[in-house]
């Protein structure tokens, strides 16, 4: 056996499963992929709402992750069924598993257990919870009970149950920079993934239209240098949010935020090499009267402040408008990209799309 493959069986791997949004595994892997190279190996699954993966290393470091909703401990019991979790020594396997999870944080981290599972009122899972919670000192099903199992069958074997236990007390989606809370403010995972489509580079000059409370703008200064951040908004509101939010994520002097209408903006012509933007769906912001204006026009605006090859990333569910509009900008926008969300029972897509070289002004 070689030095290398000694080594290799040394590794210790830990089982993970990522949970992403159906629509962004595919750049939820990539991410992972590059941040952790050979210290990862992603599996086969078809799941288009989890990534499997063996990992070696802090698990601390998988917090990081920006297109990921929540990571946890996979561990498998061949167990007939879940009664048999209660059995001494598969029990205390999961009790070490569990301790192995609060010990990546700081001691009372966690409020209180929780379980997830098909029949978790049954008296099976009532029991384990009860002897969980008396062994953990956490109480259980407490309404702010942030240490999630999940238990349910093993998809591809028979007679093997599966728990797994979330890695940190909220989704890695809920920010902690998400200190102001707005009405449909923008999934922070989309944000990441939109940023990334961008192909972000240090100098650029990124424009978040319509900004909102800033997840667009935050997630891109996280991705890493920029020349220049700009957000812009017509509500007042939702411009100071975004200043509590840049601030909490210490970010705010990074950031020019601008009250203005994203279809007459204040800035010269071919200015910017990014541009973003959430835009109103008509639903919990904006009506689809008020979009049938506003898209064509934002469309519009944006070719004007874009340079030559610019990239716009645009987040709606307003589909059968946006697609019915692109035909007539192919001038000024090529269409590179189109990626289907589901999303709290909606499909929005992103569209990306790459300014022309004719230049507007």
């Amino acid at each position: 056996m070689s030095t290398s493959t000694k080594n290799a069986s040394r590794i210790h791997w830990t089982l993970l499963c990522c949970d992403v949004l159906p629509g962004l595994k595919p750049w939820a892997s990539r991410e992972i992929a590059a941040r952790f190279g050979g210290r990862v190996t992603l599996l086969d699954s078809d799941d288009p709402e989890a990534i499997y993966l063996r990992y070696s290393g802090d698990l601390r470091e998988l917090f990081a992750l920006r297109m990921v909703v929540a990571v946890s401990l996979l561990e498998s019991f061949e167990v007939p069924r879940p009664r048999a979790l209660l059995g001494h020594q598969h029990y205390h396997r999961l009790l070490e598993r569990i301790e192995q999870v609060r010990r990546l944080h700081p001691p009372n981290a966690f409020a209180g257990l929780r379980i997830s599972a098909a029949g978790a009122s049954s008296s099976v899972f009532m029991q384990l919870k009860a002897q969980l919670s008396a062994d953990t000192g956490l109480p259980a099903d407490v309404e702010e009970a942030d240490l999630l199992l999940r238990v349910r069958p093993a998809q591809f074997a028979a007679d093997v149950w599966e728990v797994l236990i979330r890695l940190t007390p909220r989704p890695l989606a809920t920010r902690a920079w998400r200190v102001h809370q707005m009405k449909g403010a923008m999934n922070a995972t989309i944000a990441a993934a939109m940023v990334e489509m961008t192909d972000p580079q240090p100098e650029d000059r990124f424009l978040n239209l319509m900004c909102g409370s800033g997840a667009l703008l935050i997630e891109r200064l996280h991705r890493g240098p920029v020349a220049m951040a700009v957000g812009c908004d017509l509500d007042h509101e939702a411009l100071a949010g975004a200043q509590e939010n840049l601030a909490y994520g210490r970010a705010v002097d990074k950031v020019l935020l601008c009250q203005a209408d994203a279809t007459q903006l204040p800035f010269l012509s071919a200015s910017f090499r990014v541009l973003c933007a959430d835009l109103p769906w008509g639903q919990l912001s904006g009506s689809h009267e008020a979009n049938r204006d506003l898209y064509p026009q934002l469309l519009a605006e944006a070719a004007r402040l874009a340079v030559p090859g610019a990239k716009l990333a645009l987040l709606t569910h307003e589909i059968k408008l946006l697609e019915s509009l692109l035909p007539a900008f192919t001038t000024l926008w090529e269409l590179e990209e189109v990626v289907k969300i589901l999303q709290g029972g909606m499909h929005p897509r992103i569209y990306l799309l790459r300014r022309t070289d004719t230049v507007r002004s």
